[in-house]
């Protein structure tokens, strides 16, 4: 029975922690990709490592495997030897059918690849390519109205040396109307290249809102700070209004005060149901820089006694 120490196999312990085990393993990856490297066991060993890595990232496959391990088959007797190690242990039949079980309980039971029982039988080994994440800065006309974004990027890259580099790539991504920041759009096959023939991995655009010079997002609804003056907050008054969908008329009620919403139902991103555009108003006084000016305001104050601080108790 051969037990795989997947620990040993990355070149750490069941004490590193999960970053620094994840970095050991990209490492290796790179190191012993079949499409890099020249080693005649780099296809075994990289099927190897990722057969390791799928196990001890998963919090559930690695307690199980660690309970299975504790159980017995820990290496205890262990002699040199080159590049690696050998294993003096011996395991009974009922501990190496519980690792053969949990084997393929993790693996899908695909004993024409893998026989714990005896020799191990290797194929062609296929993988998915990675899948990559990126955020897009998104105009909110953008995500409005949606459209074509050009995309230029910089994409991970594995050379013959099995060094990692960026090589520059160009998108066009179609954007639906009423995005909204966190929405992700995928590309399918335009992260990285697969192995062994395998699929490419896929790329993932998270839509990141800018923001916008007067309009503000809030989840699905658009607002807006609304100057009006005093004469239109007391006497109400029809006056034209922007909305990401265009310019509308609204009458502002008599006797607004600042602070005061008013709803635009279906103004908002659009979307099932859409969202809606909230007005909200802010009376703004102008300036008595002029001798008539100032005459209004104090015929005003005479005629128009007014204490806005009478609630405050002054």
């Amino acid at each position: 029975m051969e037990f795989k120490d997947y620990y040993a196999i990355l070149g750490v312990t069941p004490q590193t922690p999960h970053d620094e085990m994840k970095r050991a393993y990209r490492k290796l990856a790179r190191q012993y990709h079949p499409d890099v490297s020249k080693l005649p066991d780099a296809e075994s060993k990289f099927k190897e490592i990722n057969e390791a890595w799928e196990v001890l990232q998963d919090k559930d496959k690695r307690a199980q495997y660690d309970q299975i391990r504790e159980g017995g088959f820990r290496q205890q007797d262990f002699r040199g030897a080159k590049g690696g190690y050998e294993q003096t242990q011996e395991y009974s039949p009922e501990q190496a059918a519980a690792f053969n079980d949990f084997f393929q309980s993790i693996f899908g039971g695909r004993q024409d690849d893998f026989d714990f029982g005896g020799q191990a039988h290797h194929r062609h080994y296929k993988s998915k390519g990675r899948d990559f994440h990126i955020k897009l800065a998104l105009p909110l006309t953008t995500a409005y109205n949606g459209g074509v974004e050009t995309l230029q990027l910089q994409m991970p890259t594995t050379n013959e040396q099995g060094q990692t580099q960026l090589q520059n790539k160009s998108l066009q991504v179609k954007i639906p109307a009423g995005v909204l920041s966190g929405n992700q759009i995928r590309l399918k096959d335009q992260g990285g290249k697969g192995v062994g023939g395998g699929p490419n991995g896929d790329l993932y655009i998270e839509m990141d809102i800018m923001p916008h010079p007067y309009f503000s997002l809030h989840q699905k609804d658009i607002h807006l700070t609304l100057p009006i003056t005093p004469w239109e907050a007391a006497l109400g008054a029809s006056i034209v209004v922007p909305t990401l969908g265009g310019n509308v008329n609204v009458k502002i009620p008599p006797n607004s005060q600042s602070g005061k919403k008013m709803r635009l139902k279906g103004r908002g991103m659009p979307g099932e149901p859409p969202g809606d555009q909230y007005l909200i108003f802010e009376v703004q006084v102008p300036s008595a820089n002029t001798e008539q000016s100032k005459a209004l305001y104090e015929q005003m104050e005479k005629e128009m006694p007014f204490n806005p601080r009478i609630g405050l108790g002054v």
